[in-house]
């Protein structure tokens, strides 16, 4: 049976149509253009019989019912009965993308010590540690948060687009704001596993998110890049919801 993992994010929606666990076809679209690619996916896979989804942006009742229309529809909540124990102090506030994360490295590390990091409109940070216990993490503001903050909080930065700075100084003011926010967020992440790194030397590291190829190559720490690691949470969640009967 084919199963369509949907990621909806603050900014994209992405749709992976998979079976047997392989990635067939992946989607990356706006709310707009959500009903045609949904009747798309449908007459390219009519196999498909259940999307499950994760929503940690808007999922308006007109969404769910595009989805609905052609197929049963399962969305993962806080209170999803993961198989993995929780070790967070508030776990009704987890994120839902950040629990979808986890089950994945529980899945495809198993006794591995994973810190997942998401690139995507804020940067997420989560641990599973070689016990299969999910950790916690950290949250921060990503690329385009860190770009238009600038923006919206003065009175002369200009809003930029992304762009990787070529020189560590700025010799200009979007030199300047490209090396600031770009070189910060590289920093941050290299930081972060490094004071990780201090405390589990044995420790896995996956970037996945929207800005994963852009920010891979300027790491110094390894990493293993996966841009589809939360649908492929979501395609793991699928067959323990199919396995548990849920």
């Amino acid at each position: 049976m084919k199963i369509l993992a949907i990621d909806i994010g603050n900014t994209f929606l992405k749709l992976g149509v998979f079976h047997n666990n392989f990635l067939l076809e992946k989607y990356v679209v706006t709310h707009s253009q959500l009903p045609e690619t949904t009747q798309k996916i449908n007459q390219t896979h009519p196999e498909i019989e259940k999307a499950v989804v994760c929503a940690v942006g808007r999922f308006p009742q007109n969404t769910e019912r595009t989805l609905a229309d052609f197929w049963e529809v399962f969305k993962i909540t806080s209170d999803f009965p993961v198989s993995f124990q929780i070790n967070y102090e508030t776990p009704k506030t987890l994120g839902v993308d950040r629990l979808v994360l986890a089950a994945a490295a529980y899945n495809q590390f198993p006794n591995k010590n994973v810190l997942i990091i998401d690139a995507g409109t804020c940067i997420t940070y989560d641990f599973m540690d070689e016990h299969g216990v999910y950790q916690g993490g950290a949250i921060s503001p990503g690329v385009r948060l860190r770009y238009k903050s600038l923006n919206d909080y003065t009175q002369q930065l200009p809003l930029l687009d992304a762009s990787a700075p070529k020189h560590l100084i700025g010799k200009s003011t979007e030199s300047s704001i490209h090396s600031g926010v770009i070189n910060g967020i590289v920093f941050e992440i290299d930081g972060v596993i490094a004071n990780y790194k201090l405390l589990y030397k044995d420790l896995t590291v996956i970037l996945t998110g929207g800005n994963t190829d852009f920010l891979q190559d300027k790491l110094k720490n390894s990493i293993f890049a996966n841009s589809n690691f939360l649908l492929e949470g979501l395609n793991f969640l699928s067959d323990f919801i199919k396995s548990n009967d849920i």
